[in-house]
């Protein structure tokens, strides 16, 4: 356990980042997801455009539930449906039944179809989340929010995955660990914790900050007997259990 609380400076930031990676190892860039929370290549994934809008939609299914069974929802959906229009206009009930595995079926089929829906008004008809490129990191974020059922986790996921925009998709793991390590207030919600990290983590950390305090998060700081034995948790951590 460190002996006294931390000063997020950018330095110590860097100094987080840097131990994370000698416990682990360091993070390649990828554009398909939240870590494990890949969409899967098929005919809808075959541009750039349609990968963004695959991106939207598996993390809307990733949302509450296993990685294992994002994919094989992901899976069925893009398997089940030849294009994005299908799926928007696929019976409620049918769609969740299509993704039923990814747990809420019937909230997160309705999520869907609101998204591609929101989408394609944006665009005069099509399926594509390109206009998100050119808006700031805030404008893009407050579009996506607007949607019924899509918060800062799965806006910014898509935002800093698909395209490169410096915001942190803040997840149960990363909530838990930069609540441990004194990154973001213990009482913070988890809109106020992504706008915490948002501006405390420098910009070119901030995706492999994610994917490396979702590993610590699984590996060592669980949310139930965490093992503290480890030298991350010993410099940086101020949670009871260590």
């Amino acid at each position: 356990m460190s002996t006294e609380p931390t000063e997020w400076t950018p330095d110590a930031v860097r100094d987080l980042h840097d131990d994370l990676v000698e416990l682990y190892e360091p993070v390649e860039r990828e554009e398909t997801g939240a870590e494990t929370d890949a969409a899967p290549e098929g005919e809808h994934g075959t541009t750039a455009d349609a990968r963004g809008v695959e991106q939207l939609l598996t993390t809307i299914l990733s949302q509450n539930v296993a990685d294992q069974n994002t994919r094989r929802a992901a899976d069925s959906l893009f398997s089940t449906y030849d294009d994005f229009r299908a799926i928007e206009e696929a019976p409620l009930e049918e769609l969740a039944e299509t993704v039923r595995v990814a747990g809420l079926p019937e909230t997160k089929a309705e999520r869907i179809q609101r998204s591609l829906s929101a989408i394609r008004e944006e665009t005069g008809g099509a399926y594509s989340l390109a206009f998100l490129d050119a808006m700031t990191t805030d404008d893009a974020k407050g579009w996506l929010t607007e949607i019924k059922g899509i918060g800062p986790k799965t806006a910014s996921v898509v935002l800093n995955f698909h395209f490169g925009k410096p915001t942190m998709a803040v997840d149960t793991h990363v909530e838990r660990v930069s609540k441990r390590f004194g990154l973001v207030p213990e009482s913070a919600t988890n809109q106020r914790a992504h706008d915490v990290l948002d501006e405390v983590i420098p910009d070119d950390l901030k995706y492999p900050l994610h994917v490396l305090l979702i590993r610590h998060g699984r590996t060592h700081c669980t949310a139930r007997s965490p093992d503290c034995d480890n030298p991350v948790c010993g410099a940086h951590c101020d949670c009871e259990d260590c």
